[in-house]
């Protein structure tokens, strides 16, 4: 009985391990934002590589979009339209929300996209992506990895505070069909750590 309940709690411990996510690479500090009511917040996807190959986001759109097609006539060009503009629609709606849900509530300061009168900006850098996917009776997660950086908004050189997040989880309660949709998870769980971060930082 008591193997069993080892091996149950190692499994555990590895699971937690294979899908928590993960701050690395943290410089600067917080101090800045203390006194602050509104930051601008960018995304940026110039660096991004996606899957466990890094490929280029253009090879990735263009492998998959293929790969539909000549499943369904069509389907890749519909599934392309959901990704270009899962961006705007899932992704960055949802790591606002969070921001909101988490630091905006707690610390009363606003993350907002086209808010150049902010004297912060944090960009959000998209390195990678994992969509993970869900075949009903087995699943993977989304993972999404980024670099958080807070820099003067009128001096872009002068970075205040940046950290990394390492691989954070893209998944929903049940199943989750859309790539795009469990991509939008992991950039939600990265607002929602992050977020819980920054309220532990200006504590001290």
């Amino acid at each position: 009985m008591k193997t069993k309940n080892l091996l149950a709690v190692l499994f555990l411990c590895v699971t937690l391990a294979v899908t928590a996510q993960d701050f690395q690479e943290e410089r600067g500090n917080l101090s800045f934002l203390k006194d602050q009511k509104v930051v601008n917040v960018e995304f940026k996807y110039d660096n991004l590589r996606l899957m466990k190959d890094n490929v280029t986001e253009r090879e990735y759109v263009d492998e998959r979009r293929q790969f539909l097609n000549n499943r369904n006539k069509g389907e890749g060009d519909n599934w392309l339209k959901k990704w270009e503009g899962a961006r705007e629609t899932f992704w960055e709606p949802k790591f606002l929300d969070l921001m909101r849900r988490t630091v905006t509530e707690s610390k009363g300061i606003a993350f907002q996209k086209d808010a150049p009168q902010a004297a912060y900006t944090l960009i959000v850098d998209a390195q990678w992506i994992y969509p993970g996917w869900d075949a009903w009776v087995m699943k993977q997660k989304a993972k999404v990895t980024t670099v958080l950086s807070f820099v003067e908004t009128n001096n872009r050189e002068n970075v205040l505070y940046q950290i990394r997040s390492i691989e954070a989880p893209g998944d929903q309660i049940g199943h989750n069909y859309s790539n795009e949709l469990r991509i939008g998870e992991g950039f939600e769980k990265t607002a929602k750590s992050f977020g819980k971060l920054i309220i532990k930082r200006l504590k001290k």
